[in-house]
């Protein structure tokens, strides 16, 4: 299966593992399973971390994209097609840009997110799949 992992749940499998559920450790740790990390995380990261929105216990956001190498996440770009026509994405449940893109990024790629946030799951009527 594939899955694409929101940021905050990037953050916790790099950072502390102990805030992701059950289920999801063992999503992450089955070898058959493909992770995909989006670049649009990257920047999330890398913006709020900017704005000292985000405290990363000491890690920086260029520390990133090594540890996701060495856990055997796979970065994805965010393509033009996803982007042009993110419009079609209603924003009546969740209002955040970058989780609403991610939520279309899985939609358009139909791979399973992996999120713990709450109003993510209200996008299952617009073809979502996730898990936490």
């Amino acid at each position: 299966m594939i899955y694409l992992l929101d940021t905050h749940v990037l953050i916790w499998a790099i950072s502390d593992p102990s805030k992701l559920s059950k289920k999801v450790k063992e999503l992450l740790e089955d070898t058959k399973n493909k992770i995909l990390v989006s670049s649009l995380s990257l920047w999330e990261i890398s913006l709020k971390f900017s704005l000292n929105k985000l405290d990363l216990g000491g890690m920086a956001p260029q520390d990133f994209p090594d540890h996701i190498l060495k856990i055997g996440f796979d970065v994805v770009p965010i393509s033009a097609s996803e982007t042009s026509t993110f419009h079609f994405l209603k924003s009546d449940f969740h209002r955040d840009p970058f989780d609403r893109m991610l939520i279309w990024q899985a939609i358009k790629q139909n791979v399973v997110l992996i999120s713990k946030d709450e109003r993510v799951a209200k996008y299952k009527e617009s073809g979502l799949k996730v898990v936490w």
